[in-house]
């Protein structure tokens, strides 16, 4: 490879910190070596941002990160000396994001893959640091055992309630009194899915589900299977994701709010 398409070539998307996967947006706790300048130094444990990885010739990685309570965090991210700061791979803690974005659901059977088509469309987004979205299909023992690594966690699925097919709602469960008592480790009804992580002697979070309802509700005993949306579940997914980007910044703006006043 020459030396020109050294520089040419593209910084990993993602990298594993300490069995972290760290990526763009994922927040990190800054700890600068000894020996760091001054700079660096005064910034050790404050929380940042990684904008962008980037990978010398000689392959060294760093991580160019803003910090978060930066007033100027935004000339960090458009590349301002003195508001962008880069570290070494071993000089960062990866932390954990506090909020979930679940897609669960079937995507064969019909409007049950309400929550699975939100979930991909938010993957694809730029979504606040702290927030992780992952589409859990039909693993509801896996979405389980991961609720209680999370604060807040927003469940997103397809929900008959009796209104015109494509209507969203919001709805917070009372985790305390309305889970079922023999959960279903194969279900991916939401409440199930709590149930099961309550059985599973995990501390549950706190819960939203973002729901739609459906126009095509499946069995699964059908001969046929249908991997498509109805048009009004369709239509309902732009909304379904504005409406969850907005639960966001009211989750997070809550957050910050409780972490100032305590």
């Amino acid at each position: 490879m020459t030396g020109w398409e050294e520089l040419e070539r593209p910084a990993p998307d993602a990298i594993r910190i300490d069995g972290a996967v760290v990526r763009r947006r994922s927040r990190v706790r800054l700890k600068p070596r000894r020996g760091a300048d001054v700079f660096d130094l005064a910034l050790a444990d404050r929380v940042g941002v990684v904008d962008e990885i980037v990978e010398a010739i000689d392959g060294a990685v760093k991580l160019a990160v803003t910090v978060v309570d930066d007033p100027g965090q935004d000339l960090g991210k458009a590349g301002q000396l003195g508001h962008r700061f880069f570290f070494s791979v071993d000089e960062v803690e990866p932390l954990p994001p506090w909020l979930l974005v679940a897609g669960i659901g079937n995507v064969f059977l019909g409007d049950d893959g309400f929550g699975v088509a939100v979930a991909d469309r938010l993957v694809r987004s730029d979504v606040p640091p702290g927030v992780h979205i992952e589409d859990y299909g039909i693993r509801g023992m896996d979405l389980a055992y991961a609720l209680t690594d999370f604060e807040v966690v927003v469940l997103v699925d397809a929900v008959p309630r009796g209104e015109p097919p494509g209507t969203l709602y919001v709805i917070e469960p009372d985790v305390e009194s309305e889970l079922p008592a023999a959960p279903d480790a194969h279900g991916m009804d939401p409440l199930q899915v709590l149930g099961l992580a309550r059985a599973l002697g995990g501390e549950l979070p706190r819960v939203l589900v973002v729901g739609c309802e459906p126009a095509v509700r499946m069995t699964g005993a059908e001969e046929d299977v249908v991997a498509d949306l109805s048009e009004p579940v369709r239509a309902a997914v732009d909304g379904a994701v504005s409406l969850v980007d907005s639960l966001i910044e009211d989750l997070r703006r809550e957050r910050n709010e409780e972490r100032t006043t305590s």
